[in-house]
């Protein structure tokens, strides 16, 4: 046995005299606050879409779209003129289309489903839907989160204050 540890012979113990370490054991932690000091950090902040990666996103879109037009066009034994031709006013169009959709408000009925590794779409969705809900609400643009427990508090304070 190596370094002392476990028995001096497994003989007679029942056991293979193997010395495994438990992985249960929790060590204490000195230094550990059950919560944080600091309130700010828990607020919630929105996390920002990356506007180049969405740009990226709309034009590989396009460039499926045209791809597959331009794979279609040469199983079907098209000339590359022909087929430069094709591709390139379905990419103009789709473009078009795209800067349209732009324009326009987001329509609640055009909602797609987001997958979960659409972070950036999700996030955007997500602003585009918190402010639906802000106007909805009457909630102006630079309201504060918490501002209307800390009149109150002002309110109480001048209240028992003596004068």
């Amino acid at each position: 046995m190596s370094s002392n540890v476990g028995l001096s012979t497994p003989r007679g113990s029942g056991t293979s005299g193997y010395v495994q370490r438990n992985l249960s054991h929790l060590k204490p932690r000195d230094n550990y606050a059950p919560y944080p000091k600091d309130f700010d950090s828990l607020k919630h902040r929105q996390r920002k879409p990356d506007k180049d990666i969405l740009e990226h996103d709309r034009m590989r879109a396009v460039e499926v779209k045209v791809f597959a037009l331009r794979d279609r066009l040469e199983d079907d034994g098209l000339d590359e003129d022909e087929i430069e031709e094709q591709t390139s006013a379905l990419r103009k169009q789709l473009l078009a289309e795209d800067e349209d959709d732009g324009r326009r408000t987001s329509d609640p009925k055009a909602n797609r489903v987001l997958k979960s590794h659409q972070v950036h779409e999700l996030a955007r969705a997500k602003i585009e839907e918190s402010e639906r809900l802000r106007k909805a609400l009457g909630i102006k643009e630079d309201y504060v989160e918490g501002s209307h427990w800390r009149r109150q508090e002002e309110r109480l304070k001048d209240a028992n204050t003596p004068k």
